[in-house]
């Protein structure tokens, strides 16, 4: 599976994947949404940001996976702080982020500046995490062809 990942703009997420000073994404809600348990070691993960471009401009490899089991929000909160150094997230992110039942924490590898922006075809779906089989899937040009990266 390859997975389609919004990036908060305003947060600076991309720029801190691109300077290496953020190497995890994190997920959170109360119960098992995308990408809980749906996003696995050695997939790629494609870039947006939410700055409403619909421009995929990087892609990188999952490199390690953490799932969590319900957690009250004492530990919620623990966990995001522990991992702040890797998620480098802003104080409205951490605030977003901690106190959910259930978290994803993705590690990245391999970040990739694609030569030129894919263009993503923005359906009905308004999640921030969207899996697909092949990104050619979401694309306004259905003929880019994935290039793994190892």
């Amino acid at each position: 599976m390859e997975h389609l990942v919004y990036l908060d703009h305003q947060a600076k997420e991309f720029e801190k994947l691109k300077n290496k000073t953020k190497s995890k994404i994190i997920r959170g809600a109360a119960g098992r949404k995308l990408p809980y348990g749906r996003v696995f070691e050695d997939e790629v993960l494609y870039f947006v940001e939410n700055d409403g471009s619909l421009q995929i401009k990087a892609k990188a490899i999952v490199k390690s996976v953490f799932n969590s089991e319900p957690l009250t929000p004492e530990a919620s909160k623990s966990i995001v702080l522990k991992e702040q150094p890797y998620l480098n997230l802003s104080d409205q992110q951490v605030k977003r982020w901690a106190g959910k039942k259930r978290l994803c924490i993705v590690e990245i590898k391999s970040f990739e500046e694609l030569n030129k922006p894919l263009i993503y075809s923005r359906q009905k779906n308004m999640d921030d995490w969207i899996t697909v089989e092949h990104i050619e899937d979401v694309l306004e040009d259905k003929t880019y062809t994935s290039i793994r990266i190892k």
